[in-house]
């Protein structure tokens, strides 16, 4: 014989067997939301280091380090002008933290008094503006600090060298333009003058006597 404790447990089984009974029947969603393809300005590049790590920034007016997010540091290089630059985005609101170019005049220092650390100075445009920041980043390990300091002055210099290289070949594309240029002038001039242009009129008319004695045929003796 059931208790009156049983009886409402049983009730509410029942209820509940018949609430997870599958009638067949389809609902079909109130709003329906349409697919959005999300850009991160990113497409246009490749990602050659990606690490998990602590960004912090030094604050000029207090004096001390301030953290700024934790996440991924990133290096990105462009597809078509080979240039590289540092992003940074905390792993949950996917925020910035830092958004800079890797520049031939930067240098990358492990931090004092930590081998997981290292410091760089750099203009930042991670609020929207450029800035002057200096930064300090961390990682889990030593390797990965290694890793990055490394990466990061080798990107250093590369950029120095294709700076160097486009130099070179804006120069050779000028100097080769100013030598067609030169010899387009030379050929004008030269047809002019065959031309008769742009020579004096007593020129002309010496030119024009001798063109008549030379067209005399010579007398018989």
């Amino acid at each position: 014989m059931a208790t009156k404790d049983e009886e409402p447990r049983e009730e509410e089984e029942a209820i509940g067997a018949a609430e997870d009974e599958d009638t067949g029947a389809q609902v079909a969603p109130i709003v329906r939301l349409e697919e959005v393809a999300v850009t991160t300005g990113e497409e246009d590049e490749d990602a050659i280091l990606d690490l998990k790590s602590k960004l912090y920034r030094f604050d000029k007016e207090g004096k001390q380090w301030k953290e700024r997010g934790a996440g991924s540091v990133k290096l990105l290089k462009h597809k078509h002008t080979g240039k590289v630059r540092l992003v940074m985005r905390q792993s949950k609101t996917l925020k910035i933290c830092a958004n800079h170019l890797v520049l031939p005049t930067m240098s990358v220092q492990e931090h004092a008094g930590n081998e997981k650390s290292c410091v760089w100075h750099a203009p930042d445009f991670a609020d929207g503006e450029l800035k002057d920041e200096m930064f300090c980043i961390r990682f889990p390990s030593v390797e990965n600090c290694k890793t990055f300091m490394e990466m990061f002055q080798e990107v250093a210099e590369s950029q120095n060298k294709r700076e160097e290289h486009e130099d070179a070949s804006a120069t050779a594309g000028l100097l080769e333009k100013l030598s067609v240029e030169d010899k387009k002038a030379e050929s004008d001039e030269k047809a002019k003058v065959d031309t008769g242009e742009n020579v004096p009129a007593s020129d002309k008319k010496n030119i024009s006597e001798n063109s008549k004695d030379e067209e005399k045929p010579a007398s018989s003796t």
